[in-house]
């Protein structure tokens, strides 16, 4: 059933509670270093400033296990997202409680158009567990409840799924909208070639996604760690790379469906390898082969050249692609290269429909600079690999039918 959208709510003079994900990086002076989560859940926000709601944002920071953690404080993303609204008539306020008199409070003392940050939701043990007393206690502090937290849409906790069952409406906010739109229902029926880019350091991470997409994908290119499980399930040398050796039988398992089922499954012609992880070391560009493969004492860290220019052709020819996770370890630039050639190629493919399918393959195509150049990039990790294996997110489930 399709849920509730925010557009479907009054809201003028209403208390509405906004489950957002504010869990952003901070660096050591406190101040945010990336606030992509912050400013997807703005036009949410400003469509409730704008028809002169009281905003009231719940959300989680880092892992404070329970207790009350200055480090784990919501005060300097407060900060941050009052310069963020700084043009908005209305004013943007912090609570350093999520439930209680003080919170309560705070919003007494709100105007519409105000916006108020509660504290950590999980400075309370009661939040990861889903406790029904604490989703009752948040619920008490609003009248209708919005969930624009697509990055923590997968986790059954109170603030993201148990607080609906205790508010008349439960709606999904203009970013959980999006997510859904994207991840559900462009690639429910994809416009064909539908391409499939699948990088990361596990093949187990990702074989629910795999079964999932395989109903519909056309082509997979494979990269990252995960390539070197297959190349051993094939007799390929992997030497030091990393390899799951318990899922062996699953990497020829997926080879044999995909053959079956008329799939490309692309797998690295060559591979850069290096003795040390570490910027500046000696690295070799590998083709792969039963005959060669990897030289002991060597790690395959990038996909190689040759791979480089295959997947770009691939990706030339298709008219939807999702990517997820990278195909190298980018995060240090000499072994970047793969991960970089693949969101060049995808952003010179203005045609085609690019799903950016959150985590790793985000950052890495903003450290590239090429943000811009994609349809569409998700804000989820894991809520992002659970809604593309057809799973249902709790945060969604809870919502409100319409």
């Amino acid at each position: 059933m399709p849920k509730l959208s925010l557009l479907d709510l009054v809201v003028a003079d209403k208390r509405i509670l906004v489950r957002v994900d504010f869990n952003v990086p901070l660096n050591e002076q406190n101040e945010v270093v990336d606030d992509t989560r912050i400013v997807e859940a703005l036009p949410t926000i400003r469509h409730l400033i704008s028809h002169q709601a009281k905003t009231i944002l719940l959300a989680h920071f880092g892992r404070p296990k329970g207790t009350v953690n200055a480090k784990y404080s919501l005060a300097p993303v407060a900060a941050h997202l009052k310069k963020l609204l700084v043009k908005e008539n209305g004013a943007v306020h912090f609570c350093n409680e999520c439930v209680g008199p003080v919170a309560e409070k705070a919003i007494a003392g709100m105007k519409s158009g105000d916006v108020l940050l509660l504290e950590n939701v999980r400075f309370h043990a009661e939040e990861e567990t889903n406790d029904p007393k604490f989703a009752q206690a948040l619920a008490t502090l609003g009248d209708l409840y919005v969930n624009d937290a697509f990055g923590a849409a997968h986790r059954a906790h109170a603030s993201t799924a148990g607080i609906a069952a205790h508010l008349p409406q439960a709606a999904m906010g203009l970013l959980m909208e999006k997510e859904v739109r994207y991840l559900h229902g462009e690639l429910t029926h994809p416009k064909k070639p539908f391409l499939v880019i699948l990088g990361g350091s596990k093949v187990s991470d990702k074989i629910g996604v795999i079964e999932s997409l395989m109903k519909k994908a056309d082509t997979f290119l494979i990269g990252g760690a995960m390539a070197y499980t297959f190349f051993k399930a094939l007799g390929i040398e992997t030497a030091l790379s990393r390899v799951e050796a318990d899922k062996l039988d699953l990497a020829r398992d997926i080879l044999k469906k995909a053959e079956e089922r008329g799939i490309k499954f692309l797998l690295p012609l060559d591979c850069i390898a290096t003795q040390e992880i570490k910027a500046g070391a000696a690295t070799q560009n590998i083709t792969l082969s039963k005959e060669f493969g990897i030289p002991l004492g060597w790690e395959g860290v990038d996909i190689g050249l040759a791979t480089r220019e295959l997947y770009a052709k691939e990706i030339a020819q298709a008219a939807t692609i999702l990517w997820n996770g990278p195909v190298g370890i980018f995060e240090i630039p000499d072994f970047a290269g793969g991960t970089r050639a693949l969101a060049e190629a995808i952003a010179a493919n203005s045609e085609a429909l690019s799903i950016i399918g959150g985590g790793d393959s985000v950052t890495a195509v903003k450290q590239f600079g090429l943000a811009e150049k994609m349809s569409f990039i998700s804000t989820g990790g894991g809520a992002s690999l659970q809604l593309l294996e057809g799973k249902k997110l709790p945060g969604i489930a809870a919502l409100t039918d319409k």
